[in-house]
């Protein structure tokens, strides 16, 4: 493990960490700002022929490339040198591990929500394609695959600024050397986990009003603009959480 230290792996893993990254997020954003929007102005027939042959591509480049920045990332916190000193109290540490969390979130509804719903609909499209009769249970299963994806693009905002922001300015000045109260990091986890908790069990339709569209949380999903707000609105509650409670 320390040859490949030195032989600059580490570098390697980071380069291929960012590819993955944005061939994964960047497919997130074509389907919730591009596809979804599209195709619902199609004609059943049209529709069932894209998500036939494209959405069925782009699904496979689009989970695999979530799995790919998931090792890649672990690659590069297993050749990095002293990755986790002092992880959980300094100003890097506290935003990479928001980072990591969010992805790991983000991964797990790739693949145990919104992969496992599109299945149905691919397998309803092309029976639809070949004469069969439409799988009732298609429009549900696409609902709750559009509701995991469009959190996964609203979790993206505030997941991109934690990665970047150990690199380009958590070295800034006095957060490069401070060294956090557990008081503080506790409140701030606490309130972080909180506010990742409420929305996610919310995309996975276990409060109240569940997949209604325009009810309760659901309005976060109800079109690319409600997405783009509370994206950048959670970001600012997380920018005000940090400055509040983590300025040196």
């Amino acid at each position: 493990m320390e040859l490949l230290k030195q032989a600059g792996f580490a570098g390697l893993a980071r380069w291929l960490h960012i590819v993955s990254g944005i061939c994964w997020i960047g497919l997130l954003y074509f389907f919730n700002f591009v596809q979804v929007p599209a195709y619902a102005g199609m004609d059943a027939t049209a529709r069932n022929h894209a998500i036939n042959n494209v959405t069925r591509r782009t699904l496979w480049w689009f989970r695999w490339a979530a799995v790919a920045t998931f090792l890649t990332g672990i690659l590069i916190a297993l050749l990095t040198s002293d990755y986790f000193v002092d992880f959980g109290k300094t100003a890097r540490g506290l935003s990479i591990s928001t980072g990591m969390l969010i992805a790991i979130i983000m991964l797990l509804n790739v693949w145990g929500v919104i992969w496992r719903n599109q299945k149905i609909v691919l397998a309803n499209a092309e029976a639809v394609l070949a004469g069969q009769p439409a799988n009732p249970d298609a429009p549900a299963a696409g609902r709750k695959a559009v509701m995991a994806s469009r959190q996964n693009a609203l979790f993206s905002i505030v997941m991109v600024f934690f990665m970047i922001f150990p690199s380009h300015l958590a070295t800034l000045g006095k957060y490069s050397t401070t060294i956090y109260e557990s008081s503080k990091t506790g409140a701030y986890w606490a309130i972080a986990m909180v506010l990742i908790a409420v929305l996610e069990v919310n995309c996975l339709g276990l409060l109240p009003w569940k997949f209604e569209p325009k009810k309760g949380l659901n309005v976060l999903y109800d079109s690319v603009r409600n997405v783009l707000i509370a994206g950048f609105g959670l970001w600012l509650v997380f920018f005000i959480l940090w400055s509040t409670l983590m300025n040196p």
